[in-house]
């Protein structure tokens, strides 16, 4: 069996990475995110919000509750009126495809690892023990 260095692992990884970022749902998501951050409501709505964060920024610094409740109201509808456009709905759909791939890629990849692990050590991969637990059964208990 073959060993390979960190920096082969690494190599590995970014092939892998850029093969990930050449998908289907990549792509989707860089259309979504440009017709974001073309689109001049949403835009509009963001740079609000960002203001409206450093007064409340500065409300809280000067403990004024009232004002602070007030913007934190307004930042809050804001936000909703940006959920409520289609194509941010459609960047937040792409998004959740995005972070399934990515966990999928690294929950198959963790699982892989561990399965060679125990089947080179002679475990039995039902159970998900290795074969580094002494023949008697029981683990060593230092």
């Amino acid at each position: 069996m073959a060993e390979y260095t960190r920096k082969q692992v690494l190599d590995e990884a970014r092939n892998l990475a850029q093969m990930l970022a050449n998908t289907e749902e990549i792509d989707r998501f860089k259309e979504v995110e440009a017709k974001i951050n073309e689109n001049k409501k949403v835009q509009k709505l963001i740079t609000k919000i960002k203001a409206l964060q450093k007064q409340a920024v500065n409300f809280q610094a000067y403990e004024k509750r009232e004002a602070l409740k007030r913007v934190e109201e307004e930042i809050d509808r804001l936000q909703a009126e940006i959920d409520d456009i289609p194509v941010v709905q459609e960047f937040k759909e792409t998004q959740i495809v995005v972070n399934d791939v990515l966990q999928l890629v690294s929950g198959t990849i963790a699982r892989e690892v561990t399965n060679d692990v125990i089947r080179s050590t002679g475990g039995d991969l039902l159970s998900g023990e290795t074969g580094s637990k002494s023949k008697n059964g029981s683990a060593c208990s230092h």
